[in-house]
C-alpha cells in the first residue's frame, strides 16, 4: 500500500478531517473512498493485553449473510468487556481520533485468524431494504464508520485487501485501520469492500470498532 498524504478538506467529512489531523494518520482512499491507516496507534503491551483477553473467551464468527457460503467467515470472534480499564483506555482514544459520539458506538470486538480462516469480500453495511437492514439497522441505523486494529503479525498472509481500490495492508503491531463506510451522501460506499485474506502462517488477531448512525442500543 501507498498511502496518500495529500488530500483536500473541503472534499471530506468532518469525521475524515478530524481523523487526518492525527500526527499518525495516512490517507489511503485514493478519493473513491475515505480509509485512514496509523501505524503504531496502540501500544505493543496493550495489544498483547488484549489477545490474551480474545484467546480466553473466543467464539466462532458469525456473519449476517453468507449467501449459502459457510466458509465466508471463520473467524473467532470476542466479545470485550466494556467494564475493563484497558478496553475503556483503547474505546477512549478511539473516540478521540474520530470525534465521533461514544453513543454512536457498538461494543468493541476481538478477532482471532488461525492459520487458514479468513472473512472474505464483503461490506461492513448493511444492504438499504434487505431483511438484513431491517434486523440489524433499524434503531441504530446504518454502520458509518470501520474501525480496526492488529494486535500481532502473522508470519505469512492475513492481509487486509480493499480490491475495488488497490489496497492491500499487511497486519503490523498496533496499527490501526479506519474507514468511512458511506459516502458523503449517506448512502453505502461498495468501494470499502474488503477480503480479510487466510492467515497462511502464525495467527492473527484484531480489534473492531464500529460506530453507527444514531445511538447504539441492541
Amino acid at each position: 500500500m501507498k498511502p496518500h498524504k495529500q488530500i483536500k478538506a473541503a472534499k471530506i467529512t468532518p469525521v475524515a478531517a478530524k481523523v487526518a489531523s492525527h500526527p499518525l494518520i495516512e490517507a489511503a482512499g485514493n478519493g473513491k473512498a475515505e480509509i485512514f491507516v496509523a501505524p503504531g496507534f496502540i501500544a505493543p503491551d496493550a495489544c498483547r493485553a488484549i489477545v490474551d483477553l480474545i484467546d480466553a473467551d473466543r467464539r466462532p464468527s458469525t456473519v449476517a449473510d453468507s449467501n449459502g457460503d459457510f466458509l465466508f467467515r471463520t473467524s473467532e470472534t470476542c466479545d470485550l468487556d466494556p467494564a475493563l480499564p484497558l478496553v475503556q483506555t483503547i474505546r477512549a482514544g478511539l473516540f478521540d481520533l474520530t470525534g465521533i459520539n461514544p453513543a454512536h458506538a457498538e461494543p468493541l470486538q476481538g478477532q482471532r485468524y488461525a492459520p487458514g480462516q479468513e472473512f472474505k469480500l464483503h461490506c461492513d453495511w448493511f444492504r438499504p431494504g434487505s431483511h438484513d437492514y431491517e434486523r440489524y439497522c433499524g434503531v441504530a441505523g446504518q454502520r458509518t464508520w470501520t474501525a480496526m486494529a492488529y494486535l500481532d503479525e502473522p508470519e505469512e498472509g492475513g492481509q487486509t485487501v480493499f480490491p475495488h481500490l488497490g489496497i492491500e495492508i499487511r497486519p503490523t503491531i498496533g496499527t490501526i485501520v479506519l474507514w468511512n463506510n458511506l459516502r458523503a451522501t449517506g448512502a453505502p460506499n461498495p468501494m470499502t469492500g474488503h477480503h480479510a485474506r487466510p492467515v497462511v502462517q502464525g495467527v492473527k488477531h484484531v480489534i473492531t470498532q464500529w460506530f453507527r448512525e444514531r445511538p447504539w442500543t441492541k
